[in-house]
């Protein structure tokens, strides 16, 4: 055999573990955007995106394989859903668009989590699965205004 040539069944070649479980978040997820999307979806700057990392009103976590860092994109509401449960007008803005928000459950939703033990990785892998309290994900309840039973759910973890 030439040394140059790779042996298939070679074990260094297998995915990792956590390349697998990304792999399993990213299907569940969907869609992701980079903070610079994030930011202009906002309509803010890249650095108001951090902050929002950081006081967890929002999470993410790195994926791909150029690790870069991505947020789902269904942690972003259009501002008349932010509160489903009580949904107002829409009120478009000055160029005919629609203001798009950071889903307001998601923060307390978020801090629960990670109050619980639970890392950025684990938070959206939950937040994405499939959830027998609650009949579906907890992210399709949140966003459909059921937050005290997300949050009753993610106690539950604990």
């Amino acid at each position: 055999m030439n040394t140059t040539e790779q042996n298939p069944l070679d074990p260094t070649d297998a995915p990792s573990a956590h390349d697998l479980e990304t792999a399993r978040i990213d299907a569940l997820v969907g869609e992701w955007l980079s903070l610079p999307v994030v930011a202009e979806k906002l309509g803010t700057s890249t650095s108001s995106v951090r902050n929002a990392l950081g006081e967890r009103r929002i999470v993410g976590m790195r994926r791909g394989e150029r690790n870069v860092f991505g947020i789902p994109a269904a942690f972003l509401v259009p501002s008349h859903l932010s509160n489903p449960a009580d949904v107002k007008q829409v009120r478009l803005t000055a160029d005919g668009t629609e203001k798009i928000i950071i889903l307001p459950a998601l923060k307390g939703t978020v801090i629960l989590l990670g109050d619980l033990g639970l890392s950025d990785e684990e938070i959206v892998s939950w937040l994405f699965s499939d959830d027998a309290m609650l009949g579906e994900t907890p992210m399709a309840a949140l966003r459909a205004g059921r937050k005290s039973a997300v949050r009753r759910a993610g106690q539950a973890l604990g």
